[in-house]
């Protein structure tokens, strides 16, 4: 397949896509209803209380909104284990030993030991660490937030000190998820010098040929089904070539 380094390289599907924007917008409405609760006493959570209606009705959709969070990573969870049994596509999601040893590659690259960032496949390992913590933070809300939902019927079968420290897991992982979000999520998808201003992979379903060769070579690799040097050699001498250029008619 002829490309450029400017050429689209299709990452993403349609349904993808819309996951993402779901998530994205349920997560916001999460965060947006469950914070105002925690820290009310703040003038801009009581206009966000009073916005929406009254505190009952905010935790009415606070709860709500936690269903369909719940049923999309359930969903999601479910669909992925289907299609690695069913060899639709393979496991590139699961942490495993070449991960680490890249994130030590690309410390050395950071520091300019070595000339190029770590042979990453389909995920890199900064992917694949926030998206497991995404599903066991979530995991985590599900149970503590029904908890919380039901504490009369939980309070039944489990001890009562299950209630205070579910409500605390549950704040205190609801901040910690939000801050990630922010710092991490947001920096990588919009103030990272590869995407800025904004990452459109998500919207489109496509990054350019260029930051597939830096960022996901190895992928590139079997799509063009070429080796994976050959690759990251022709980058680095069209790098080289470029950078060079401009001196040449001095």
């Amino acid at each position: 397949m002829a490309t450029t380094p400017h050429s689209q390289i299709k990452r993403f599907g349609f349904g993808r896509i819309i996951e993402h924007q779901l998530n994205a917008l349920v997560f916001a409405m999460l965060v947006l209803t469950g914070l105002s609760q925690r820290f009310h006493e703040y003038k801009v959570s009581h206009w966000i209380i009073k916005t929406l209606g009254g505190v009952d009705i905010m935790r009415i959709i606070h709860r709500y909104s936690g269903i369909l969070f719940a049923t999309l990573i359930i969903v999601h969870i479910a669909a992925g284990i289907y299609g690695v049994i069913k060899k639709h596509w393979p496991a590139s999601m699961m942490i495993n030993m070449n991960d680490f040893r890249n994130a030590v590659e690309n410390l050395k690259y950071y520091f300019g030991i070595t000339n190029h960032p770590a042979l990453c496949d389909r995920y890199d390992y900064k992917q694949k660490f926030e998206y497991w913590g995404v599903i066991a933070g979530g995991f985590l809300m599900i149970a503590t937030g029904l908890i919380l939902w039901f504490p009369v019927e939980v309070a039944r079968i489990l001890p009562g000190e299950f209630i205070p420290a579910a409500k605390a897991a549950h704040s205190n992982e609801a901040l910690l998820a939000f801050l990630v979000i922010i710092i991490w999520h947001i920096y990588n998808s919009i103030f990272s010098p590869e995407v800025f201003p904004l990452d459109t992979a998500i919207f489109t379903g496509k990054i350019s040929r260029e930051r597939m060769v830096h960022e996901h070579p190895l992928e590139l690799a079997r799509i063009e089904n070429v080796p994976v040097e050959e690759i990251v050699k022709h980058h680095h001498t069209a790098r080289a070539d470029n950078n060079t250029r401009p001196g040449e008619g001095a």
